[in-house]
């Protein structure tokens, strides 16, 4: 039964993208079929193989020997801070974003990232039925991040049209920076995150595909790439500490504004009607958590996680699922991490327009107007990676 209900899902899920597509006519379905068809095949070989472990037993040792060396930085600056019988979030957490950070851009001064995502980008192009730049784009948004991957093609931005503009924005979206990956493997299991980051690379093509169609014409895929200014290593690698540092400090302070007001706005609602907001947010989430595979007994509770992460962020949503006094079937926990795992929520869009428009004025009102569009691509994305998640485990 399990797996009908989750065909229809998924099928429901392609639908609603459908419906919302400005151009039902021009989509091309042999390119989705192909994705979605890579999907189940890359899901099931991370989930259920012994090649899949093995890869992701790697992928999360190779994080974890990285952490435990950002741990001796951490500890050297905040080890008298330290409780012994208790975990603080922002120095176990957050703070190793500013080593990971680091590493990454000591792999681009060494133009090794720059090489790995332009050949992942090629080979994504060959089967997305886009433009290489939208592949490209796809890449090294899960490696830099949402709004820095802007800053490498800058000087493209005021040439596109809203529709590729609309599929670079829904891939930042859609994707997570590498830099936090380390956050979230301390918070949910390494293969719902690792799991979550392929089949998310392929699902912002498939919604964006459908939603969003469009034909590039060979003399306008032109990458060009902007390379960085030219700096010392060491210079390099300052600025890429701060920013890091940046990012924890940023993170640190939507966390405390986010989790206050939602414990303000559940005080409000248990109140007035008896039953918190976030209950609210199951209820409406339920029947989507149903039909990508969670059980109806626990729908409501997944929904609530599910809406909370599309309202405030993915770190609100991660603490929820792990705290206290929930108890999911490894299924649902399956299902509910990999929905989990990308930016899609309200403050990404204004992230991604802001960074746009940093650099590009005109297009970064384009991409403003597009926002709530854009939010609603990313969450289907989401929505598609948990319903294969959960036909496939």
């Amino acid at each position: 039964m399990k797996y009908v209900i989750g065909i229809i899902g998924l099928l429901v899920i392609l639908a609603i993208a459908w419906l919302a597509s400005n151009g039902k006519k021009r989509v091309k379905f042999r390119p989705v079929i192909v994705m979605i068809v890579l999907q189940f095949i890359l899901g099931y070989i991370l989930l259920n193989t012994g090649v899949g472990n093995f890869l992701v037993g790697g992928f999360a040792k190779g994080f974890q020997m990285l952490l435990g060396y950002a741990g001796e930085g951490i500890n050297f600056v905040f080890g008298g801070l330290m409780n012994d019988k208790a975990s603080t979030f922002f120095i176990n957490v957050l703070l190793p974003i500013v080593f990971i950070s680091a590493l990454i851009g000591i792999l681009q001064h060494w133009r090794i990232l720059p090489l790995i995502v332009r050949g992942i980008g090629y080979l994504l192009s060959k089967v997305n039925g886009m433009g290489k730049l939208e592949s490209y784009n796809a890449v090294a948004s899960a490696i830099l991040g949402q709004s820095e991957v802007f800053i490498s093609i800058k000087k493209q931005l005021g040439l596109l049209p809203k529709q590729r503009l609309y599929t670079l924005c829904a891939s930042a979206m859609s994707t997570v920076s590498m830099s936090i990956v380390g956050a979230y493997m301390q918070m949910i299991k390494p293969e719902y995150v690792v799991t979550a980051l392929v089949l998310n690379l392929f699902g912002g093509f498939i919604i964006a595909s459908i939603i969003n169609p469009y034909e590039v014409a060979k003399d306008e895929d032109m990458i060009e790439i902007v390379e960085e200014e030219k700096q010392s290593f060491f210079e390099m690698l300052g600025e890429y500490i701060m920013d890091g540092f940046k990012v924890a400090i940023v993170v640190a302070a939507m966390l405390i504004g986010f989790v206050a007001l939602i414990a303000m706005i559940n005080g409000i609602f248990t109140a007035v009607i008896g039953v918190s907001f976030q209950d609210v947010l199951g209820y409406v989430f339920a029947p989507f958590a149903f039909l990508i595979g969670v059980p109806w007994s626990e729908a409501v509770q997944a929904g609530s996680i599910m809406a909370t992460k599309m309202v405030s962020n993915e770190f609100v949503a991660m603490l929820a699922l792990t705290g206290e006094g929930l108890h999911f079937t490894a299924r649902t926990e399956a299902i509910i991490s990999v929905f989990l795992v990308s930016f899609a929520n309200f403050s990404s869009i204004g992230i991604i327009a802001g960074a746009v428009k940093g650099l590009n004025q005109k297009q970064g009102n384009v991409v403003a107007r597009f926002g709530l569009k854009l939010l609603f691509g990313a969450t289907l994305v989401s929505f598609l990676t948990a319903g294969i998640v959960g036909l496939i485990y």
